[in-house]
């Protein structure tokens, strides 16, 4: 085989840190353009990227020679540096230590688009803490409740 083929999809999903709702609509906005410039330029493309105040949550198509732990590791220390940059009254603004990453098949890649889109909505429900834990178990992935925030 000549080529090499892939359509790695992932969905994450990762906090400010401790959780301050600290991604106000305004910076929300052009935080999701520059995330998705990010994606473009240092690992793969961004379908989709939405959040609430206190997290983001992205789709994105993973070129293979990128794990995705330093995917991950690019995508919040650019994206925290151009804030800070961009904000100057946002100098305390951090990215949570750690990440949700969980693998999407094409056959569900439009609902989980649906799914980022929508979380304006779905947050008047349901609280990013409830929301994560919920993630964490649909998707199999075992946890201990005392460090899941830490």
């Amino acid at each position: 085989m000549g080529h090499t083929y892939s359509n790695l999809l992932i969905h994450t999903v990762f906090s400010t840190k401790d959780r301050h709702p600290t991604i106000q609509e305004s910076l929300r906005t052009r935080l999701c353009e520059y995330l998705g410039g990010i994606a473009r330029e240092e690992f793969g493309r961004a379908l989709q990227i939405g959040g609430a105040a206190d997290h983001v949550h992205g789709l994105i198509v993973l070129r293979t020679d990128v794990a995705v732990a330093d995917a991950m590791r690019i995508w919040k220390s650019l994206s925290s540096g151009w804030i800070h940059k961009t904000f100057p009254d946002e100098q305390d603004f951090a990215w949570q230590n750690g990440y949700a990453v969980f693998s999407v098949s094409e056959s569900n890649a439009e609902q989980v688009k649906a799914y980022i889109a929508n979380q304006k909505s779905h947050h008047r429900k349901q609280t990013f803490e409830e929301e994560y834990l919920a993630l964490l178990e649909r998707h199999g992935i075992q946890y201990d409740s005392r460090f899941v925030w830490d």
